[in-house]
């Protein structure tokens, strides 16, 4: 199972088969000699890598935004959904998204709580994010394995 917290810091969380939990963020910011689109073929290119390294992932899970900060945001979020359903297709991965206050409900018992919230209710479960994106990542797996079974 593969959780994720899509944007430019990217949080992730993976379920592997063994039951070992590992979980990190990747940055896709583009440098300031390349164009708009390579954060997307990073993006892709890690993704292979973590299916490489996993063997096999049998589920895809994110956090579904529906609201963004601002345009940037929203384009940016976009943009990597779309390349995470492409490549769910291609490598006939079910994948699904998971809206933000279920999330945080389940985290943390409120729907709306902040980031901080979200980082202490994954430390009191016994992880350590190194930041928000990473906790969200946590949050979501930790959802999809109550919800849906998993070893943990």
């Amino acid at each position: 199972m593969l959780a994720l917290d899509l944007g430019s810091t990217t949080g992730w969380a993976m379920l592997l088969a063994d039951g070992t939990l590992v979980s990190g963020t990747m940055q896709f910011r583009p440098s300031r000699y390349e164009g708009g689109g390579m954060r997307y073929l990073r993006f892709r290119s890690w993704l292979d890598h973590l299916l490489n390294s996993a063997k096999e992932i049998g589920s895809v899970c994110f956090e579904e935004v529906r609201r963004h900060a601002g345009t940037d945001a929203a384009h940016l979020y976009g943009g990597f959904l779309a390349h995470l359903s492409a490549w769910c297709e291609l490598n006939d991965i079910p994948y699904q998204g998971v809206p933000v206050g279920t999330i945080k409900r389940h985290a943390t018992g409120k729907g709306n709580a902040g980031k901080d919230a979200v980082i202490a209710a994954m430390r009191a479960k016994g992880f350590n994010p190194e930041d928000d994106n990473e906790a969200d990542a946590l949050a979501i797996l930790t959802w999809l394995i109550d919800t849906q079974g998993g070893v943990r």
